[in-house]
């Protein structure tokens, strides 16, 4: 680091004019003015006589010299004003001697530029009149008057380390509210003074001290805002107490980070802000921190978290007239009464970015076994540096600037005060002789312990708290810019080049005109087939002419009566204006009707042209041989995906998945989709890849951001993974899920102040999500009741274990005790290390379905249902549904429950066993129906079924209406074989007045157990209540059966057909439509269903026996006989 050099720098204060001047005698009076800079006057001005306009030109400079090693420090430039006098010479009168002369006002200039690295500034600073100045009324200009001040420095006060490295700490003690009844206004006079220590050079400390507070009786509030005061006393004019462009400006209670910062504590803040009595002091200090300092100071903070502010009160002794000089010792000298500590939790300035903590911190009574025990500090401020303050705590001797200074006007013959300071700051010199290291366990000399402060334990009593501020000139940590994590986000992944551009023109018009001409005419002849398609099977080339037209009229009329003639028009509008756009290049109103006639004409016979060229473009054999595939939407894409799952058949869930992104590859829900099932089969390569694609489209998409950032951390690329979770929070700060998972990302890292400063920051979210919900809810009723107050009170405890305004976080690895939750705990963990190895269980996503849904065939394959027989495969099977669709609807909920859900929907289970951990430790979360759940289905996706039932039926006895635990409990008796109790419960759950969170799986496999049953009337309804829901292949293949079985075989070919429409690869299906064709004697269509049922490989023997018997008893259906 580079070093300040050994030579002193001298530092130029010049004062070129002064404005709007005027004096006792006129206004045209005679002044000069004063410079003094640490208790010391560095010289006079000439004498000016103000003009009448009041402009006065002094051209007067003064200077001081800085040196670090032994003078003026950067300390004292921090914290010390230059101030300015004007003082005004009054003519000599007869027989007077001296000039008499009067204060006008006094101006204040503060160093601090110089501080910043600046070697030069001007400013122009008001000139404040001291009481009775005429200067207290303005000229006729109604301008305060003020002075033009430059400050000059040869070269940068601070070196590039300097600058770069170091730090200015400004610590602003505004009061103290709801002090003990015993401190009265009235009888003997006290000096109420609070202090602390902080790393000024290296390693050591620099007392700040605040004295002389004012005792104010109550009744009304403190006005905000207002200025803050220079930390000196006896500054002649009133208003240059303020220090410049500084003010207290307050804010909401819940903004704050000290301890009363809950909404059960307004009340009694604002009481005590309001009508309690109360110490004033408004005062700011400022300490200059080189690199080395802030290094120390960081360091400090990591280790001791909360530092020590002291709080105590010194009696004042009287100083006779004719004794000022003389010090006399009494007993109220020594007297330290009151003696209290405020603990103030200095963590979030490490912080990333944080360079203000402003609060209010209980005061208790200073005992040294608790100080050093939460603060791990030995020695007092007070009895360290006591005998300093009391030795100087004199009525008329307090901070007096003028009083402590010589009349001469150069610094040399002033003596330096070796005591203290001009503002009552003793020198760290000074200090440093009568303090011990913190790290020493001997106390102090004649300073025995302090055990028991009965005075002190009226701070608790009273509920005495300190308002306090701590403002850093840069963030101890910096945060990056989201600039830079936009920057680095698009460098891992850049950005999807746009899609190109679609040509248009004449050529394009018209081939779209055909395609659309097409896709209706093979619309119509579906329409056509599907109403006489029986018909014309039967007579087939019998058919007249009479006939046809009959059928032309039919279809005419249910075109026109079902609206799809209207279909057709809109469908063909848009290819009919963009050839009016592109080949007639129409794209005005016409100027006549004859005119439009004409063009309508022309158009006419245009497009019936082009109608008879695309049909002659289709060849009649083809229309008639093609098979119409019926467009299938993402939603029953998406469903059939999530059968495919639950029936562990992620070939086909693969497929569909890949077919959605085929059709919409730019639609990122897709890709965050497939990249959620590559998680639930462990192929987490793959699922990156996903999340990556679904972030090139939209890099803004916080999701993405989320799922690419819990990829980074399970395949141990961190420094990535805070990139992505920092970026989340930064584009949406009030997202719970992305604190959460920044904090678990920060926990992994062992870095506890940022872990606890991202869930103290989902806290703070969730608590304002919750009540603005509540008010929202309240005002949608109409009733609006305190609603804030009361929801307030009910999340005062933050949900992940923040209590009485404390930001200690809960991390899981901590040691701890023998405790039955940390040994619970322990075993969990140690269970949920196992997860990703020994599970390959699927775990499905929350959809939400639309009953309405059109279904229409397709291409993919769906595992098919077990039938009675082939039961074992069901005891095998690991399906079950995805843990967040079983969650219970709880009152009030966590920052963990919040990411866990997050978690679960993207099958993220490899990451869910930590936030796990953090919910039963989290004091507001804890063991409930949810966590219960949740849990229950991690022992489920292990085959642990004894396990999870245990858990089930904890949940159970928290919730037993809860429809979702019997939903739950049913699959759990489902996949262990016992189907009577999944029949008991599936009917519970079903009964229920509300839903559970999915009722697919719930209906299918209540039908199977009522099929398996012969309870075929059971089966029938519920499955079609699950077609009316989510209806898919598995649906209509049940309700098939049902209706089979009951011997309506109209209903169950329709049904049957249409699972076949859906999925034209069930083989089931195929035995099914293969037992109807049989039973109704169509003997070609039960051989084409036969051969598609063999050609697929039924497996069920019993079933294909089944066919088999019918096949010989109707004598026809199998080919190979």
């Amino acid at each position: 680091m580079e070093q300040v050099p050994s030579t002193g720098r001298l530092v130029q204060i010049t004062v070129t004019e002064g404005y709007d001047l005027k004096g006792f005698k006129g206004d045209t009076p005679v002044t000069f003015i004063r410079a003094e800079f640490n208790q010391v006057v560095l010289g006079d001005s000439a004498k000016i006589t103000v003009s009448p306009e009041g402009s006065a030109k002094y051209n007067f400079t003064s200077s001081f010299e800085f040196n670090p090693e032994g003078g003026i420090t950067l300390d004292d430039l921090a914290h010390k004003p230059v101030f300015l006098t004007v003082t005004e010479v009054l003519p000599k009168e007869k027989k007077q001697k001296e000039e008499k002369t009067l204060i006008l006002g006094q101006a204040v200039v503060d160093l601090l530029p110089l501080l910043e690295g600046q070697s030069s500034f001007q400013t122009t600073v008001p000139l404040h009149p001291v009481q009775g100045s005429p200067l207290e009324t303005p000229r006729s200009s109604a301008k305060q008057c003020s002075l033009e001040v430059k400050v000059l420095v040869a070269e940068p006060l601070l070196t590039t380390a300097q600058i770069s490295g170091g730090n200015l700490l400004k610590v602003t003690l505004e009061a103290a509210y709801s002090v003990p009844e015993s401190f009265i206004p009235t009888g003997p006079g006290q000096n109420y003074m609070v202090g602390l220590q902080v790393p000024s050079l290296g390693e050591k400390d620099y007392p700040i001290l605040f004295k002389n507070g004012t005792l104010k009786l109550g009744g009304e509030r403190e006005p905000v805002p207002r200025p803050k005061k220079w930390p000196i006393a006896n500054i002649l004019a009133p208003g240059a107490n303020n220090i410049p462009d500084a003010f207290i400006v307050g804010g909401p209670y819940e903004e704050e980070e000290g301890e009363l910062n809950h909404p059960e504590d307004s009340e009694f803040r604002n009481q005590a802000e309001c009508i309690k009595k109360r110490i004033i002091w408004d005062l700011e200090c400022r300490c200059y921190l080189d690199p080395s300092a802030v290094v120390s100071f960081q360091k400090r903070i990591a280790d001791c978290r909360l530092w020590p502010v002291e709080i105590t009160r010194v009696p004042l002794v009287t100083v006779p007239k004719g004794k000022a000089g003389k010090t006399e010792k009494t007993d109220e000298e020594g007297q330290l009464s009151f003696h209290g500590v405020a603990y103030v939790n200095m963590v979030p300035l490490l912080y990333p970015g944080v360079k203000r903590i402003r609060g209010a911190f209980h005061v208790y009574p200073y005992l040294d076994s608790v100080v050093h025990e939460k603060t791990k500090c030995l020695l007092s401020f007070f009895r360290d540096i006591g005998h300093h303050l009391i030795h100087n705590n004199k009525t008329g001797g307090i901070n007096s600037l003028l009083s402590k200074q010589a009349v001469s006007k150069n610094l040399k013959e002033d003596k330096p005060v070796k005591e203290k300071d001009i503002d009552g700051r003793p020198r760290p010199g000074d200090v440093a002789s009568s303090i011990k290291s913190q790290s020493s366990d001997t106390p102090l000399e004649g300073e025995p312990p302090l055990s028991h402060n009965p005075e002190g334990q009226q701070y608790v009593e009273a509920r005495t708290y300190i308002v306090l501020e701590i403002q850093l000139d840069k963030a101890l940590v910096p945060k990056r810019m989201p600039e830079e994590l936009a920057r680095r986000v698009k460098e891992m992944i850049p950005p999807r080049p746009p899609l190109t551009r679609r040509t248009g023109g004449a050529q394009k018009a018209v081939s779209d005109y055909h395609i659309q001409i097409k896709n209706i005419s093979r619309a119509i002849l579906d329409e056509y087939y599907r109403m006489f398609g029986k018909q014309v099977a039967k007579l087939e080339s019998d058919m007249d002419s009479e006939t046809l037209e009959e059928q032309k009229c039919q279809l005419s009329y249910e075109l026109n009566c079902s609206g799809k003639y209207f279909a057709f028009k809109e469908q063909l509008k848009h290819a009919v204006v963009k050839i009016v756009r592109e080949k007639y290049l129409k794209t005005t109103s016409f100027e006549s009707q004859e005119e439009l006639q004409t063009f309508i004409s022309e158009l006419y016979v245009f497009l019936v042209d082009q109608m008879h060229v695309a049909l002659n473009q289709t060849v009649p054999d083809d229309v008639q041989g093609t098979i119409a595939t019926i467009f299938t939407s993402s939603e029953q894409l998406r469903l059939f995906a999530f059968e495919a799952e639950v029936n562990e058949n992620f070939e086909m869930a693969a497929a569909y998945y890949k077919e959605r992104l085929v059709r919409e590859p730019q639609n990122l829900d897709h890709w965050l989709d497939y990249g959620a099932f590559c998680l639930l089969t462990e192929d987490n390569i793959k699922a990156q890849e996903c999340f990556r694609k679904a972030l090139s489209l939209n890099q803004s998409h916080i999701h993405s951001l989320l799922l690419c950032g819990v990829l980074a951390v399970l395949l141990e690329n961190y420094e990535q993974a805070e990139i992505f979770f920092e970026d989340a929070t930064c584009l949406e700060p009030t997202n719970v899920v992305a604190w959460t998972l920044l904090g678990l990302y920060y926990e992994i890292q062992n870095n506890d102040i940022r872990m606890e400063m991202a869930f103290h920051e989902a806290s703070k979210q969730l608590q304002a999500q919750m009540l603005q919900a509540q008010v929202t809810k309240q005002k949608s009723t109409g009733v609006v009741e305190d609603i804030e107050e009361r929801g307030k009170k009910e999340s005062s405890l933050g949900p992940w274990g923040i209590t009485n305004g404390s930001a200690t976080a809960i991390k899981v690895e901590a040691p701890a005790g023998p405790g039955a939750a940390l040994s619970i705990l322990d075993k969990f963990l140690e269970e949920s290390s196992k997860l990703q190895s020994d599970s390959q269980e699927p775990i499905l996503t929350t959809q939400t379905w639309n009953p309405n849904i059109n279904q229409k065939p397709s291409n993919t394959f769906i595992k098919e249902i077990p039938t009675k027989k082939d039961a074992s495969k069901c005891q095998d099977s690991s399906a079950l549904l995805h843990p967040g669709l079983y969650y219970g609807v709880s009152q009030t909920t966590t920052i963990f429950m919040e990411t866990i859900r997050f978690l679960m929907k993207v099958k993220a289970v490899q990451y869910v066993h930590r936030v796990l951990a953090h919910e039963l430790l989290c004091p507001q979360g804890g063991p409930s129906c949810e966590y219960y759940l949740v849990l229950a289905q991690t022992h489920i996706l292990k085959k642990d079924f004894a396990k999870a039932e245990e858990y089930l039926q904890q949940a159970a006895q928290m919730d037993y209406l809860n429809p979702n635990v019997w939903g739950l409990k049913g699959h759990l008796y489902f996949l262990s074989g016992n189907h009577s109790e999944a029949k008991a419960c599936y009917e519970r759950t079903i009964s229920f007045v509300v839903d559970a969170s999915e009722m697919h799986f719930i209906f299918l496999r209540l039908g199977l157990i009522y099929l398996e049953e012969k309870e075929y009337e059971k089966a029938k309804k519920t499955y079609m209540q699950a077609c009316k829901r989510s209806p898919s292949c598995l649906t209509w293949l049940g309700l098939g059966i049902a209706c089979y079985r009951l011997e309506e075989l109209t209903e169950a070919e329709d049904a049957l057909s249409e699972a076949n429409a859906l999925n034209n690869y069930n083989a089931e299906v195929w035995a099914y439509l293969a037992l109807v064709c049989l039973k109704v004697g169509r003997q070609l269509e039960a051989e084409q269903a036969y051969k598609y049922m063999i050609k697929l490989k039924l497996k069920d023997e019993a079933l294909l026996a089944e066919i088999h018997t019918l096949q010989e008893t109707a004598g026809f259906g199998n080919p190979s006989f």
